[in-house]
């Protein structure tokens, strides 16, 4: 840890000790996670080469946006980077939920059944379904889809024998990759596949559809290269690589991406429609600099673990527990611990460091939630921040870091404010 660059901030000595022992115990994690970027990052190129990016990609288009030519190769890029047949890449998806709430519109119908099979769903997604919410605001449930649910195990893994179970008869079976505000484990790819399997062995025909938000180039493979029908992401989280304003995606099965496309647009219109504003630049470019971002998110998780095991809180993952998604989990025990941690995350933020944040009744969610980023993309958390719902058991839940020297300062800062503030 260079002693200069910490001399800037003026960190307490006792910090400074306990970071860098921290820093020295994640070497063998951290040389794993930049062999999986280099991975990706081959793959990623790899992409762009064979699907001939250029110069005129970049361009854009306006008004129905007809024979894009930027848009079509963006499509491509991803279904070859993700292992699938075909992605809906757009700037106006507005976030993950949104191109989650297309892609349930996209393939069920009345009379169809959703199972989600990794138990109850990020809080967004209550309404779209409508287990949340007042009846009549046009859910998923309101136009007749019908909801049913496989609980985790107790340990928080899937209860495979219960999947098997549950999605007979089911037009789709949902898997959430990330852990939303529980502390159950993200799933891996090995989980997913073995997932999978269960779904496939009660019910063949079932579409499997994996909410992939902060889990793309985690490891090396991606849901849809071990059975996911379709994948649906962000693009101000991983696979925008911290260059994308806006976006998302949905990938996977040709027949199923067209039906979504028809949500997002129009019925027989779909992809083919649709301008691209001069927005298609920084779509590829941060797919292209997605895979060592990515990685950096992971060292700044992998550091945060082992700093705050350090100071006597519980962490998860640890710094070398298989990873699911960029999130750590730190249980803070209390709000005023919480809110803390939140104040520091805030100061080592490059953008609004001298805003405090604070708890308030954020749309969507059934807690007030507290939220600390300053980041150069509004909402953006593949750079560095830390959210949580002010309940029990006080976890904050911290994410990205476009690079690593700012993720870590920004860890540190935490971990300062609460030593400052006599919690630690």
């Amino acid at each position: 840890m260079n002693s200069k660059i910490m001399e800037i901030y003026n960190f307490d000595k006792r910090l400074l000790e306990l970071a860098e022992k921290s820093e020295k115990s994640c070497t063998d994690a951290m040389a794993v996670l930049d062999g999986i970027a280099e991975y990706n990052g081959a793959k990623v190129l790899k992409a762009f080469s064979d699907n001939k990016v250029s110069e005129p990609c970049f361009y854009g288009s306006t008004g129905y946006g007809y024979g894009d030519m930027g848009r079509e190769v963006i499509d491509k890029v991803f279904a070859q980077v993700f292992g699938c047949e075909d992605a809906l890449v757009r700037f106006n998806f507005v976030s993950g939920t949104h191109a989650l709430s297309t892609a349930l519109f996209g393939v069920l119908r009345m009379g169809d059944r959703i199972v989600s099979i990794t138990g109850k769903p990020y809080d967004t997604l209550e309404e779209v379904i409508g287990i949340a919410g007042d009846k009549g605001n046009g859910s998923l449930m309101d136009y007749g889809v019908e909801y049913g649910q496989a609980d985790l195990l107790p340990d928080g893994t899937p209860d495979y024998d219960a999947i098997t179970e549950a999605v007979k008869g089911a037009k789709v079976a949902y898997i959430q990759r990330s852990r939303g505000y529980s502390l159950r484990p993200a799933f891996t790819i090995d989980d997913i596949e073995k997932m999978i399997q269960a779904v496939k062995k009660g019910n063949p025909d079932a579409i499997v559809m994996v909410d992939n938000c902060y889990g793309e180039f985690i490891e090396t493979r991606e849901p849809t290269e071990v059975g996911a029908d379709l994948i649906i992401g962000s693009l101000i989280k991983n696979a925008g690589g911290g260059i994308a304003r806006t976006g998302g995606y949905i990938a996977g099965r040709a027949d199923l991406v067209e039906l979504c496309s028809y949500r997002l647009t129009c019925v027989g219109m779909g992809k083919e429609v649709g301008c691209t504003l001069g927005m298609n630049r920084e779509m590829l470019l941060g797919l292209f600099f997605a895979p060592d971002v990515v990685a950096a998110a992971q060292k700044t998780s992998a550091f945060a673990s082992e700093l705050f095991t350090q100071l006597g809180f519980r962490c998860t993952p640890r710094k070398d527990d298989p990873r699911g998604d960029i999130i750590t989990a730190i249980e803070l025990g209390n709000e005023e611990n919480l809110c803390a941690f939140c104040r520091g995350i805030q100061k080592g933020a490059p953008v609004d460091s001298f805003v405090t944040p604070e708890p308030w009744d954020m749309p969507g969610y059934s807690s007030k939630v507290i939220m600390a980023a300053g980041a150069f993309t509004n909402g953006a958390s593949i750079e560095l921040s830390a959210d949580a719902p002010i309940r029990e058991p006080y976890a904050v839940w911290m994410q990205g870091g476009i690079t690593y020297t700012s993720g870590k300062l920004g860890v540190m800062l935490a971990a300062q404010e609460m030593i400052e503030s006599g919690l630690c």
